[in-house]
């Protein structure tokens, strides 16, 4: 699953998580992608001490077999994680799906909680890029589902993209304990908090937030992606 950060990403891991089949892992490729970068995240000498940096093999990890004796391995991936340098072939075994949202919601979230982001740090042009990948090797589209609709309608959208991908929907998928899951990355307590006070989908969202005036120019260079990969939401 190809997110970007604020982007209900952490609930459809969840989501997956509830079902009994599945295995999970929360962004496999954040403490390669700090390490290589250097950038001053929150948390981040927690994030590079707990888990691995080397991308290679975070990379056969991704396309080995699920951990647990699961079926099915989700991977919740921030697309600007995957930085020019990382190989990306190990993508090719896998299914992929694209989780998107509209500019507007991500940077007003994502401004809480880590103050004036660029277009690198929201991962649009990215995902975009992952998505045009996966289109010219498989030949086809691959699934991309709109957080907006799946707070609108968690069991059909939901429904849609696990048939989508030859997956069969479980009911399961709609709730999940409050507090958090065990696989959450070491980052959770400063990210996860309203996703960890749940217990299923938030409702319907509402209006688009304003955007404060400092991140005008950011919105403007993210909506061209968003508007590229909206047309192929499920």
């Amino acid at each position: 699953m190809w997110s970007g950060p604020r982007n209900l990403s952490t609930a459809m891991m969840y989501a997956f998580g509830a079902r009994g089949d599945c295995a999970v892992w929360d962004e496999p490729f954040y403490a390669a992608y700090l390490a290589e970068t250097g950038l001053d995240h929150p948390m981040a000498g927690a994030i590079l001490a707990a888990d691995e940096t080397d991308p290679g093999r975070v990379a056969a990890r991704c396309a080995g077999a699920p951990p647990g004796g699961k079926m099915h391995f989700y991977q919740k991936h921030m697309a600007q994680h995957m930085l020019p340098e990382f190989d990306l072939s190990w993508m090719d075994g896998l299914t992929h799906v694209f989780l998107i949202r509209h500019p507007a919601r991500v940077l007003a979230s994502y401004d809480v909680k880590r103050e004036n982001p660029v277009l690198a740090d929201i991962g649009f042009a990215q995902q975009k890029a992952l998505f045009d990948r996966v289109r010219e090797r498989t030949g086809a589209a691959p699934v991309v589902v709109d957080s907006f609709d799946i707070r609108a309608d968690p069991a059909g959208v939901l429904g849609r993209m696990c048939d989508a991908i030859g997956l069969p929907f479980d009911a399961a998928m709609l709730t999940w304990p409050a507090g958090g899951h065990p696989d959450d990355g070491v980052w959770a307590p400063h990210w996860y908090g309203a996703v960890h006070r749940s217990t299923g989908f938030a409702g319907a969202e509402g209006p688009l937030p304003e955007v404060p005036p400092h991140l005008a120019p950011v919105l403007a260079e993210a909506m061209p992606f968003y508007e590229a990969l909206r047309p192929f939401a499920i």
